[in-house]
Parts: structure tokens; C-alpha cells; sequence
């Protein structure tokens, strides 16, 4: 951006700045949310729940689709752009 610009956008700046701090904690919830290190404790504590009785083999198997889906997500390389879009 030009001089002119940047002084025409100050009044902004705090929103911008705003901006810019959801992004990167939306980046960082994101990066958790698909580690594979998280993914995998997820499954061995949900298979944990299984075997004492706490869920159904049902309830059990639809969220290991999920988790499944989240690490293949984050082994391909995380959910999107770190924008908050998926690719």
C-alpha cells in the first residue's frame, strides 16, 4: 500500500489489527484440531470408552468416521489456507 493509503486507513487500523489476531488464532485452533499427535489420542481415548462401556458400538464407529476424516485431513497437509478456508 501507498503512503496515501496507509493515512487514508488509520482510522481502521484497530479492526485491521482485530482482523489479524482472529486470523492467527483461528490458524492455531485449526493446526490443533488437525495434528495427527491430537487425532490419534482422540482415537485411542474413544476406543478407551468403548471397551469400559460408555458408548455404543454405533456412537463408536460414527465418531471414529470422524477422526478418521480429521487425520486425513492433517496428514495431506492441514484444512486450508490458514485463512479459514478449506482448499
Amino acid at each position: 500500500m501507498g503512503l496515501i493509503s496507509e493515512v487514508l486507513l488509520l482510522p481502521f487500523a484497530p479492526a485491521r489489527g482485530g482482523a489479524w489476531a482472529i486470523r492467527q488464532v483461528l490458524h492455531e485452533a485449526e493446526r490443533i484440531y488437525y495434528d495427527p499427535a491430537t487425532v490419534r489420542a482422540e482415537l485411542a481415548q474413544l476406543e478407551q470408552r468403548l471397551e469400559a462401556g460408555e458408548i455404543s458400538e454405533e456412537e463408536f464407529d460414527r465418531q471414529e468416521d470422524e477422526l478418521l476424516d480429521r487425520l486425513e485431513i492433517g496428514l495431506r497437509g492441514g484444512p486450508g489456507t490458514g485463512e479459514g478456508t478449506a482448499r
